[in-house]
């Protein structure tokens, strides 16, 4: 696939998963009224939509996801959760940036993500996906980045969002080379699957 047909095709189904996301309004929890950039799918408590649409929700339906509810952010959702900064020295420039948003663990919380997961499985726009367990995901301080250098992060760069923490700050990560410091941390993440443990 030609990434332009890639990056049209992404977009389409951000929108088409904001289209879906009313669905499951009458459950309580009200739906996104912007482009839906999260879905939080599995073992969740805080659903505001249904299942997955195969003709809707193209990209999630080409990377095989399945789910029967989901829990959806928009960017001013995400926003409104307290915000975490980091400066972590990132792979692409060796330069230390900073990066803002809410922690991962709160936007599980948000979700009604069970306490007692095993863990998530985050996954990127290019089907890139990485399982984190529930208490790396505490111990390393993981956010969802929506701003880096204080603008929110676009499409076709590292986001709009970015599961990232500041390996800097962790001597077992801060002895790694800076290119290996970042394997569980994927960039432009749009969903992400709470697994309950076996």
């Amino acid at each position: 696939m030609k990434k332009r047909d890639f990056l049209r095709t992404a977009a389409a189904s951000a929108l088409a998963a904001s289209a879906a996301a009313p669905s499951m309004a009458a459950s309580g929890k009200p739906a996104p009224s912007g482009p839906v950039l999260l879905t939080v799918t599995g073992e969740i408590a805080a659903p505001n939509r249904g299942p997955i649409d195969p003709a809707l929700d193209q990209m999630m339906h080409k990377q095989k996801l399945e789910f029967d509810k989901a829990r959806t952010f928009d960017f001013a959702e995400l926003a409104a959760l307290p915000a975490v900064a980091i400066r972590p020295t990132l792979e692409y420039d060796g330069q230390r940036h900073a990066l803002r948003g809410p922690l991962l663990a709160d936007v599980m919380r948000a979700a009604g993500a069970d306490p007692d997961a095993q863990g998530y499985v985050l996954r990127a726009i290019d089907g890139y996906a990485v399982m984190v367990s529930r208490e790396d995901a505490l111990k390393y301080r993981f956010i969802v980045a929506t701003h880096l250098d204080g603008k929110p992060m676009p499409l076709g760069g590292l986001g709009p969002l970015w599961a990232v923490y500041e390996a800097d700050r962790f001597p077992e990560m801060a002895a790694r080379p800076v290119t290996e410091r970042f394997g569980l941390c994927p960039w432009g993440i749009y969903h992400i699957a709470v697994r309950k443990k076996a």
